[in-house]
């Protein structure tokens, strides 16, 4: 397997005012020989205020072991909610595509379909770029003249709309605390699918604590009235943040945390006194997240039979790429 990372800005074009030094980059999972594969970009959620892990690199090995070459990306968040975010992270899934599909012969996917797949906040971000696509001009002209419409989205129990049925959080963390209305109807992805918008595959569990699963259904009836191509599974059990609900995800295995280096950066600022807007409250808030005392997240207990349940949906995701 290859694995390296690269940055999708250079320094000079990227201009999110919140970095700390931070650059969105890709990290590469490659197989190890010529063979031009079908690729799969991750984008893990963490409601636009991180990117997690249990989201990225045991979500990539997944796909790689399905014969896929896989990247992750990791696109501009901000823990300190207080820069918002606004288009930033649809322009760099937008980059990031154009920048894997520019350098196809390099990572042997010439000729194959890109699919990015999404989780949460991130599966937003993706749906952003599947019913947006064509709204994104690169300031790279060469780039720009390299399509960044994916051939397939996958939606992981995804943020959909900014309106009623939000995940309150992400919105903010993405519009700030007073979005216009004219912000609300263009991030509320229901109101914007097209009928070249990409297939889309859509999995969400019915209970869902965190993200309302109408989110998904109003997606798919959006898809639905546009006859796009689309599956949408609604799985019984399950909390929300399953992600590939396998055994490395439930024995806690997910892989190097180089996700969450932005949020590193960021808090170090904060807590030198060089944070960028933040409120008092906000500093105290993340100084006792961050600190060495601070409680250690409650275990995660979980039914076993979700394995072959919920755990299912790679699989039938790989018969549904098979058909686009």
């Amino acid at each position: 397997m290859k694995c390296f990372e690269e940055n999708i800005w250079k320094e000079d074009e990227y201009t999110y005012r919140a970095s700390y030094g931070f650059i969105p980059n890709i990290h590469a999972y490659l197989h190890d020989d010529d063979t031009n594969r079908d690729c799969m970009i991750v984008v893990p959620g963490g409601g636009y205020c991180m990117c997690v892990p249990p989201e990225a690199e045991i979500v990539a090995k997944v796909f790689y072991e399905q014969g896929m070459n896989a990247f992750v990306l990791t696109y501009t968040t901000d823990i300190t909610m207080s820069v918002p975010l606004k288009k930033q992270p649809m322009e760099d899934i937008s980059r990031a595509v154009r920048s894997v599909r520019a350098n196809s012969d390099k990572y042997h996917i010439a000729g194959k379909k890109i699919i990015i797949c999404g989780f949460s906040a991130g599966a937003h971000v993706c749906g952003s770029l599947a019913v947006h696509f064509d709204d994104i001009k690169d300031m790279d002209e060469r780039l720009n003249a390299v399509s960044n419409r994916p051939d397939g989205v996958i939606l992981s129990y995804p943020v959909i709309t900014a309106g009623k049925y939000t995940h309150e959080y992400s919105i903010q963390a993405l519009l700030g605390k007073d979005p216009s209305a004219e912000e609300i109807d263009y991030f509320s992805l229901e109101k914007n699918v097209k009928d070249d918008t990409p297939p889309c595959f859509l999995w969400q569990t019915e209970p869902d604590d965190a993200v309302p699963v109408i989110n998904s259904y109003m997606f798919a009836q959006a898809l639905r009235e546009k006859n796009i191509y689309h599956a949408h599974y609604v799985f019984p059990t399950g909390i929300h943040g399953l992600s590939v609900a396998n055994d490395d995800f439930f024995n806690g295995i997910f892989g190097e945390p180089y996700t969450m280096k932005q949020v590193f950066l960021a808090v170090e600022a904060v807590k030198a006194g060089k944070g960028i807007d933040v409120s008092d409250e906000r500093r105290k808030e993340l100084e006792i997240q961050f600190s060495d005392d601070a409680p250690a997240p409650p275990e995660f207990v979980h039914d076993k039979n979700l394995r072959y349940e919920v755990g299912l949906w790679p699989q039938l995701a790989k018969i549904w790429m098979g058909r686009i």
